[in-house]
């Protein structure tokens, strides 16, 4: 299944998408979808056009949502745009979204990072000649490092994920150097006082994304030191809130994006 694409906006083409919808080839989400650029239901409004507009797919948050309103959701976006990609779901969220969504989609859990990834059959993801590498300081911190893994990869990217590599043993770090110096972009979790992404900065030529995560306890815990950390780092990277994956997967993803547009430009 190609990904959507919006219809034309002359009266040829909404005719025929009518015609569509009336031989039942088109949902009427999906019609709404092209044509609005978003669907509605009882969930909320669905954000069909994103892909398009800002080269990264809508996700559905799942935290705050019931079951029931993830799922919902969770459906429009397979329906509309051939995926979902749910975040902050729990197992009661990932449940329901695998009753709704259809019975041959494939749906890929990942409890840790706590996301939900559905392609509807015949999906064809984007690819991108570009890769994010995912760096996790501790094993604490690979939720978060999980979550930006999905987003990215949802972007297009290739993703090289790198555990456990905090700056508690400096070997951890240098063994996985080269994998790092060969991403296009590179996202680095760490909660407690968040030193690693500065470290992998000054280390490497490409964008890198500081994720502090809440590992830690006690004074600056609940990564607030990681985040103030970060955010006086005297090496040059990018800085997203305290355990935000999602925003620092897709960031990377749109480097990755663009690296491979112009990669392809040059061939």
């Amino acid at each position: 299944m190609p990904r959507r694409a919006a219809v034309s906006d002359d009266a040829s083409g909404l005719r025929d998408l009518l015609e569509r919808v009336a031989a039942g080839e088109v949902s009427p989400a999906e019609a709404e979808a092209r044509v609005a650029g978003y669907t509605t239901t009882d969930a909320g409004r669905f954000d069909a056009a994103r892909e398009s507009r800002r080269g990264v797919p809508e996700a559905v948050l799942a935290e705050g949502k019931t079951p029931t309103e993830a799922a919902d959701l969770a459906r429009t976006a397979v329906e509309t745009t051939g995926r979902a990609l749910v975040t902050r779901a729990d197992d009661d969220h990932a449940a329901a979204v695998r009753e709704a969504v259809p019975t041959d989609a494939t749906v890929d859990r990942d409890a840790r990072a706590r996301t939900v990834v559905v392609h509807a059959a015949g999906f064809d993801p984007p690819r991108v000649d570009a890769t994010v590498a995912v760096v996790a300081a501790g094993t604490a911190d690979a939720a978060a490092a999980g979550e930006a893994a999905v987003a990215a990869r949802a972007a297009g990217a290739r993703v090289d994920r790198v555990a456990d590599a905090g700056v508690a043993s400096l070997a951890r770090l240098l063994d996985a150097l080269p994998t790092l110096r060969d991403a296009d972009a590179v996202v680095v979790a760490a909660g407690r006082e968040g030193a690693l992404p500065t470290v992998v900065a000054g280390l490497v030529d490409s964008p890198v994304v500081g994720l502090p995560v809440s590992a830690g306890y006690g004074h600056g815990g609940d990564g607030e030191a990681a985040l103030a950390g970060l955010l006086q780092s005297c090496a040059v990277l990018s800085v997203v809130n305290v355990d935000a994956g999602y925003v620092a997967g897709t960031q990377a993803g749109l480097v990755a994006r663009a690296v491979g547009a112009a990669r392809t430009d040059a061939d």
